[in-house]
């Protein structure tokens, strides 16, 4: 797929999500800040006082930080999982009268579900700046680990978009997922609320790895752990040729039906 349509459908993308709305782009802001809102109105108190269990010392705002933290790396993550699923079927027009890669183009999903990532996380440096926030090089890990969790998600993707071509439950069994993944793992809670016969199970989760990598580099300005990275990597490497090589097999398939 040549850059200029990648641009056009990741444009395309930013202008259609709330084109016809009173309020138009503004809510690409608002929305997070509002679930952000919620969030902390209603586990700040309880799940503040935790915080000191893991080294977090940044008074009335620590819970604040560690959540938006975790709630917009996690958007990130399901909004790019659940999009690149839909993705065919979303895009058969253009499949069908376009000679388009059908691997590549879910990219410009990638690059639209960034740009509103980083938009979010323009109001997040400002909260940081104005609390007087201490930055670090350790923030240099930041790109390091969000590649990591791009990469889980849009293999992730991939293989569920081959495979919904063929059975439609796959669209709800992927919302059904990412609502059970998201409570398991310590977004808008902290892990020492739970059992610790609990915990073993959570080093299961990769997303567990993503957010606690953040957390580390932003909050605890830290070096994050990095053979767990470094096994996502290849774990997500490893799902993303897996998903290459079942849509290759699949491709004549995969228009066929579309």
């Amino acid at each position: 797929m040549n850059l200029s349509l990648l641009y056009h459908l990741t444009r395309q993308d930013l202008v259609d999500r709330y084109a016809g709305s009173i309020l138009g782009a503004a809510w690409t802001f608002i929305m997070p800040l509002v679930n952000i809102l919620i969030f902390t109105l209603i586990f700040s108190r309880i799940m503040g006082m935790r915080l000191g269990e893991l080294g977090v010392e940044l008074g009335q705002y620590s819970y604040s930080v560690y959540l938006v933290i975790g709630v917009l790396a996690w958007n990130l993550f399901a909004n790019t999982l659940t999009r690149v699923t839909h993705v065919f079927h979303d895009k058969a027009a253009i499949i069908g009268k376009v000679n388009v890669s059908l691997f590549a183009l879910p990219l410009y999903l990638l690059f639209s579900e960034m740009t509103v990532y980083l938009i979010a996380n323009g109001f997040f440096l400002v909260f940081l700046f104005a609390i007087d926030f201490d930055f670090t090089w350790h923030w240099l890990w930041w790109p390091v680990i969000l590649l990591v969790q791009q990469t889980l998600a849009y293999a992730i993707g991939l293989i569920f978009a081959t495979l919904s071509v063929f059975i439609r439950d796959i669209k709800q069994f992927v919302g059904v997922l990412t609502q059970l993944w998201f409570w398991l793992t310590p977004i808008v809670y902290v892990i020492t609320i739970l059992p610790e016969n609990w915990k073993p199970l959570f080093l299961l989760n990769p997303f567990f790895h993503i957010v606690n990598a953040l957390r580390d580099a932003l909050m605890l300005q830290t070096v994050p752990a990095l053979l767990p990275l470094a096994l996502l990597l290849v774990f997500a490497l490893l799902l993303l040729a897996f998903g290459l090589w079942l849509g290759q097999r699949l491709e004549r398939d995969i228009r066929d039906f579309i």
